[in-house]
């Protein structure tokens, strides 16, 4: 089995709100993708994250989302291409400086939450967070959702994609992710985690909720780093990919 990019959302505590337990969670993955201060984070956990990231030798990537930390950026909102544009660049560079002070390397762009989940297969808002990765730094890595529209654009742009799947998230037979207000949009158990992440590993494929064996491209596997299992799930992850790389 060829190795596969391990990423986690962190960064996400501000002020005196917590949220994850990201320090233990880097030392399981192999990318992190820092909240930039407007769904979450701000300035000093961004600091913090990239100095931990450094220390563990983990790939750091900025995770701009939607003003809107009242809904964790998981609302979506009706923003033209150039507020989109803007706000993907100002966010993105908010989290250069950190990395540039600390003597980093940024090496991706992963969009958050609604943003994520609009400009997969929403052409005008795909487009406008690719200009502002590309027109910030071309040689970035934009990772997005598996066989979506998005993917498809960046690469035609000339930007390196990783297409991601998720470890603790369901799909529809289309690909698309269980929206987050349906009971069964995540999943819950480490048993049926497991089986699930086996499928991606090896034979780059995920069991819808329909029952329907999907095909899916697979450059890096997500958890989420607010998730009430996230910690337990990325250890079991990480000896999953140590066990199958040994195969």
């Amino acid at each position: 089995m060829m190795p596969m990019d391990f990423n986690c959302d962190i960064g996400e505590s501000f002020e005196a709100f917590i949220s994850g337990k990201d320090e233990e969670i880097i030392d399981y993955v192999t990318s992190i993708n820092i909240a930039c201060g407007y769904h979450a984070g701000d300035h000093t956990i961004m600091h913090q994250m990239i100095r931990s990231a450094l220390r563990k030798n983990v790939h750091i990537g900025a995770h701009p989302g939607y003003p809107d930390r009242e809904g964790f950026g998981r609302r979506n909102m009706d923003l033209s291409p150039a507020e989109i544009y803007d706000l993907t660049v100002y966010q993105i560079g908010a989290l250069q400086a950190f990395v540039q002070i600390e003597k980093g390397i940024l090496h991706h762009v992963k969009p958050h939450g609604a943003l994520y989940n609009q400009c997969a297969n929403d052409r005008e808002k795909a487009i406008a967070v690719i200009d502002a990765v590309y027109d910030f730094n071309p040689q970035l890595i934009l990772y997005c959702l598996s066989g979506s529209q998005m993917a498809k654009i960046a690469r035609e742009k000339g930007l390196s994609v990783y297409e991601e799947v998720f470890s603790d998230r369901r799909y529809n037979d289309d690909g698309t992710l269980v929206n987050r207000q349906e009971p069964n949009a995540l999943i819950q158990t480490e048993e049926e985690m497991l089986v699930h992440v086996k499928g991606i590993l090896t034979a780059n494929e995920v069991l819808s909720v329909q029952s329907k064996k999907i095909q899916v491209a697979a450059n890096t596997l997500c958890i989420h780093g607010d998730g009430p299992h996230a910690l337990s799930y990325a250890k079991k992850i990480a000896a999953l990919r140590r066990q199958l790389e040994q195969m």
